[in-house]
């Protein structure tokens, strides 16, 4: 008895640790999905707005930049894709051990039940119930016998369903199966596609590299330009965020506050809080776009060896694109940077959103937006076509990555 439901206890967490399983790798398997179809999109957001108009795509350092960025992206779709492959590769396998599995059940099922139906016919009970039923010496004896046939039917009527099923169970694991390896192969010819484009990217990239090494006195020249606009940018930014939040402290009576810390008022505190739990969830800044620059260090398109430092995001978008509000909160500045375009800083509690390199504003300093809220077009630059913000995020004067806390940023 205790070796049965050891038996049944054991068949029971190896179904569950199997059914859990199976859900685990749907759920992986999704996830990627997403994942390789935002790259996808990605890299035709790049071809849109950084290839589809050659006379407008700038000088050779644009257009290098432009055709790193495809290639990073092209390489993440290529990990991606592979992963899918690889998820896929295991469930066909699992696949197969099943059905070799469920095949050897079935083939015994049959078995028992043609050895059933044989010993039967010996017995003489199929051909005589009846016969069977009126030999009883007694009526118990009958009485047994009744329930002797009724429980070798019904054996008999069960066997036959578990045929059934099993045989079922068989046929949609076929069907998994041919689906399972239907979509390796789709994702082995779109991989096969994605590597020779990237192997003609590379191509591309080696050939500009080429022209940018025979002028390289100019292009370094201008590199460093670029470095200088950027960082002189981003330090404006930081020495503006840190005057916002003494000037904000100063409005409310409490200059001789913390000046690296708002202070926070109530419902200050409410609105912080209710970003600080919407963290990987904010909504983009702009309604459609692409990643074109990340947050933190990153190495140099032309000299690798070179290292940069963004304190924020650039995200590349489509002309005549507005900036909107990431969040619901107080437009506490209205920065012109020397040099450069407007920018527009938005107090969540104690988290400030800047939205930088616009031109028209829709707003102004003192205003209440909610999220989606327009601020202003976002600059195009004529010389290489490219429309582009600057997005920056703190938490009273701290530096933050906002590609942790968008929504797939």
């Amino acid at each position: 008895m205790q070796d049965k439901r050891l038996y049944f206890i054991v068949l029971y967490v190896f179904c569950f640790v199997g059914c859990f399983g199976l859900s685990a790798q749907s759920d992986e398997q999704e996830a990627l999905e997403a994942k390789r179809e935002q790259l996808q999109r990605e890299i035709e957001q790049i071809n849109h707005l950084l290839f589809a108009q050659k006379e407008r795509r700038g000088t050779v350092l644009d257009r290098m930049e432009a055709l790193d960025q495809k290639i990073r992206v092209r390489q993440r779709l290529i990990d991606v894709t592979n992963e899918q492959a690889n998820l896929l590769n295991r469930k066909i396998n699992e696949n197969i051990n099943a059905i070799a599995a469920l095949k050897r059940e079935l083939d015994d099922l049959k078995d028992d039940y043609a050895m059933m139906i044989q010993k039967g016919y010996q017995s003489k009970i199929q051909q005589s119930k009846l016969m069977f039923l009126l030999s009883s010496e007694d009526f118990f004896q009958a009485f047994k016998r009744l329930q002797y046939i009724k429980q070798y039917t019904d054996f008999r009527r069960r066997q036959g369903e578990k045929i059934v099923v099993k045989t079922q169970e068989l046929t949609e694991l076929n069907q998994d199966l041919t689906d399972q390896r239907k979509q390796k192969d789709v994702l082995i010819a779109a991989n096969r596609k994605a590597r020779n484009e990237l192997t003609a990217e590379k191509k591309a990239q080696q050939a500009l590299l080429g022209s940018i090494r025979r002028n390289e006195t100019k292009y370094a020249a201008e590199i460093r330009d670029k470095q200088n606009q950027a960082r002189q940018i981003d330090k404006e930014i930081e020495r503006l965020v840190r005057e916002s939040v003494a000037m904000a402290n100063k409005d409310a009576g409490k200059a001789d506050n913390d000046p690296s810390k708002f202070l926070m008022t109530p419902e200050a505190a409410i609105i912080a809080n209710s970003f600080s739990a919407n963290k990987g969830r904010l909504i983009w800044p702009v309604e459609k776009g692409f990643k074109s620059q990340g947050f933190g260090v990153y190495s140099d398109a032309i000299y690798p060896g070179i290292k940069h430092q963004s304190n924020g995001v650039i995200i590349t978008t489509d002309e005549g694109a507005k900036a909107r509000a990431i969040f619901r909160g107080e437009v506490i500045a209205i920065l012109s940077i020397p040099g450069g375009n407007k920018a527009v800083q938005i107090k969540h509690g104690n988290y400030i959103s800047t939205y930088y390199n616009l031109t028209e504003l829709y707003v102004k300093k003192g205003d209440r937006v909610e999220a989606k809220t327009e601020l202003g077009q976002i600059y195009t630059n004529r010389n290489n076509g490219q429309t582009r913000l600057k997005f920056y995020l703190h938490q009273n004067t701290s530096k933050l990555n906002p590609e942790e806390w968008v929504y797939q940023l």
